[in-house]
């Protein structure tokens, strides 16, 4: 095969192989695709496709980061964290599922409140937070062997292959936390989500600052 079939070939691959590693640039046309590049709240996203959006925590407490998740949160090995495993819910219908790693350090400081968040949405909480700011979005297909597909695939009926899923960082006085959504297939058949889309927590910071120029 000459060296140029070679890459053309290669590139009808790459939407399918490329993506099973994290990317900070989304491959491929996924169906998910307006799902992961947005830099709104999911949470606030779902409601306005899903009045009735449930989060059901499945897990909160102390435990290793994956593998993966050391590096992004400068975590020097497998340091102790606190967990959190949520899934969201609509009509009873899982469409998400929620993982967040918060080192210890940061529960000790400025991310204290959120051990007492029980069922209510993390995402709330930190889009409603001025000092938070929020890293680039990073994107990868999770297949069997990674520990999120095989926690997420048990809450679907339908089990595909691989699954999408973004993650960032967002970070309040220099402590991370670490929040990854895996999206589940029953959120394509949501209604699409009516009105504008949800600001970004940049966009947020830039509107409140205008307004304090304004009332200056």
């Amino acid at each position: 095969m000459r060296k140029d079939a070679i890459g053309w070939h290669n590139s009808l691959l790459a939407p399918h192989i490329i993506m099973y590693s994290w990317q900070t640039t989304l491959v491929g046309h996924p169906n998910y695709r307006r799902w992961l590049t947005d830099h709104g709240s999911l949470t606030l996203a779902l409601k306005q496709c899903c009045p009735e959006l449930r989060v059901i925590r499945l897990r909160q407490g102390p435990g290793k980061p994956n593998a993966d998740e050391f590096g992004v949160l400068r975590l020097n090995g497998p340091r102790r964290c606190m967990i959190r495993d949520v899934v969201l819910t609509c009509a009873g219908r899982p469409v998400v599922f929620a993982h967040s790693v918060i080192p210890l350090a940061g529960l000790a400081g400025p991310w204290r409140d959120l051990t007492r968040l029980g069922n209510r949405p993390l995402g709330e909480a930190l889009f409603n937070d001025p000092l938070v700011r929020r890293h680039a979005l990073e994107f990868r297909r999770l297949n069997a062997r990674h520990p999120l597909y095989r926690s997420a695939i048990v809450h679907t009926a339908v089990k595909p292959p691989a699954l999408w899923a973004r993650r960032s960082v967002f970070e309040r006085q220099g402590q991370p936390i670490l929040v990854t959504e895996v999206f589940l297939p029953a959120l394509l058949e949501l209604p699409p989500r009516p009105g504008k889309p949800i600001p970004s927590l940049a966009a947020r910071r830039r509107v409140r600052a205008a307004h304090v120029r304004r009332s200056q």
